[in-house]
């Protein structure tokens, strides 16, 4: 069975939704309200299902919590082009 292990890092899975919540962007999210969804009893395929993701990639951010906590959730921008939206902003 698939276990969150927020004890080992002083959290709740109440915490991890208020997390989710006021994460600042949709993938941090997104990865969080997943944890709290395994937290209540679901199965990574349940949560795939519902979220559009594969369950193996649901079970890759609960092994990634499990081992590095939080801050392994949170989304980083690692490459490729800048949004459209800087680049026009760049430009001024």
């Amino acid at each position: 069975m698939l276990k969150v292990d927020t004890s080992r890092w002083q959290q709740s899975p109440e915490g991890l939704r208020v997390q989710a919540l006021q994460a600042t962007h949709a993938r941090t999210r997104e990865r969080l309200l997943a944890l709290y969804e395994i937290c209540q009893g679901k199965s990574a395929t349940a949560v795939g299902r519902q979220s559009g993701r594969n369950p193996q990639t649901i079970m890759e951010w609960v092994h990634r919590y499990n081992e590095a906590g939080f801050e392994s959730l949170v989304y980083q921008r690692t490459g490729g082009h800048p949004p459209l939206c800087l680049l026009s902003s760049s430009k001024g």
